[in-house]
């Protein structure tokens, strides 16, 4: 049998170094916390990043018509559109994705992570985490083995300025929760479209009659009579804790300046508000702009509907240039307002697409089905070096063959870049060690400009 390096066999020696006393006085568990601690090797990198965006294209993007095509394929593997040349000579992408071509030299692309989880929930769940899911799970299922990045950043790199540190719009990806780091961990959750003139963020405002002396009066009242009892200890995962923490997350909110300014969206110009689209995806992005202003370390813009088993080239047709002005305007604003080298952005989602087009069953017009050989990965900032494009597929795009990389090496990157270790071993609340990325390697040539 073999053991963890972490927790080898405790001798009669161990037991003298470790204290009798925390080992027969109920302190085992965290005696072996201490020693686990002790032997992790420091691998952080220098941090290069202090917030990062996540633009999260639900349902699996084709690599083909966006960043990997195939120009030189069959008809029935190119696909519709033709390519165009980038900023990088001899890399060429889709002819939508015109304005991220043209400033290709001053981000990055990885066209080498490939892995074994076709089905929605599976995929969204390894590339939300660098976790494969620990059991097989449904195409539609909603699963947290592991804490997500989102999570992983709040808990690490959390900030105390009245704004949660975790931000996900206009919903939470299916395997974007914290899992064992609890609720303070959790995603705050944006509904709604920025871009409708309607829009309001839930509890960042006062109830409409109160003054702020009434609100933090009623707040004292609630204190007052709540006689609720807390279980304290971590273990016991008392849902009390939680609903608190909830409840004083809407009161810092309500009470925040920081907060009434991140979220009005509408002290931006019409110019900028252009600039980046006037839908809900592009005035998401703006609105993750503002908020990694304000200082919040980790915001997931998700964009839904990139499952595209049919009509794929018209929805696209339709869709890319709009994503290609949202994006690229994105980049160029914080590069403009200087904080692209502090933010870290990112745009994925849990797998690529068919080489070949099909049809499927009922269908009458052409799409791509679910395919995890290949897939590519937008990264920007965080002294992202430019104009790199790590990998590459097969001539005909069916899988990563060159510097091929697994969901683990691009956790382990986006980790680094923000100062987290991925050799860091997590605790669950019963004391449970467990790997914040079981490969923690990241990509080389991606960590420093």
């Amino acid at each position: 049998m073999s053991y963890s390096p972490h927790y080898q066999r405790l001798s009669r020696r161990n037991c003298l170094q470790l204290g009798l006393g925390s080992l027969f006085g109920g302190g085992l568990v965290n005696a072996l916390r201490v020693r686990g601690q002790a032997s992790e090797q420091d691998t952080t990198e220098p941090v290069t990043a202090t917030s990062c965006i996540l633009i999260w294209m639900d349902g699996g993007p084709t690599h083909f018509e966006t960043f990997d095509p195939k120009p030189e394929a069959p008809a029935e593997i190119r696909g519709e559109f033709n390519s165009i040349a980038t900023s990088v000579p001899g890399v060429r992408f889709s002819q939508h994705m015109s304005k991220l071509a043209a400033s290709l030299d001053r981000w990055a692309l990885i066209r080498s992570i490939r892995h074994n989880q076709g089905n929605h929930g599976a995929g969204n769940h390894y590339m939300m985490t660098g976790a494969p899911p620990r059991i097989p799970v449904g195409c539609g299922a909603f699963v947290s083995f592991h804490p997500s990045m989102g999570a992983v950043a709040s808990h690490e790199l959390g900030r105390d300025n009245g704004l949660p540190n975790y931000f996900s719009m206009p919903r939470m990806s299916r395997s974007g929760g914290p899992n064992f780091l609890g609720a303070e961990h959790a995603p705050f959750v944006v509904p709604g479209n920025p871009d409708k003139p309607d829009f309001q963020v839930r509890d960042v405002a006062l109830p409409r009659g109160l003054t702020t002396g009434q609100f933090h009066h009623r707040s004292d009242l609630r204190k007052t009579l709540d006689q609720l009892k807390r279980i304290n200890h971590q273990a016991a995962g008392d849902p009390v804790n939680a609903l608190d923490k909830y409840w004083q997350q809407g009161m810092d909110l309500v009470t925040s300046p920081e907060a009434q300014k991140a979220f009005d969206i509408t002290v931006e110009s019409d110019e900028v508000r252009k600039r980046y689209v006037r839908n809900q995806f592009g005035q998401s992005c703006l609105m993750a702009r503002r908020l990694v202003e304000a200082g919040v370390p980790f915001v997931t813009v998700y964009d839904g509907g990139w499952d595209n088993h049919s009509n794929i080239f018209g929805n696209l047709r339709e869709r890319l240039p709009q994503w290609d002005q949202t994006v690229s305007t994105l980049l160029e604003d914080l590069e403009d307002r200087g904080l692209l080298e502090s933010t870290l952005v990112i745009a994925l989602g849990e797998f690529g697409r068919t080489p070949k087009i099909s049809t499927l069953s009922g269908q009458t017009t052409p799409g791509r089905d679910h395919w995890s050989n290949a897939m590519s990965v937008l990264m920007a900032g965080g002294r992202t070096p430019g104009g790199t494009v790590i990998g590459a597929t097969d001539r005909k795009g069916y899988s990563a063959v060159e510097h091929v990389l697994g969901p683990e090496n691009f956790v382990s990157t986006v980790y680094s870049k923000l100062g987290i270790n991925p050799n860091k071993i997590l605790y669950t609340p019963e004391g449970r060690p467990v790997h914040l990325v079981s490969n923690p390697k990241p990509i080389r040539d991606l960590m420093h400009s």
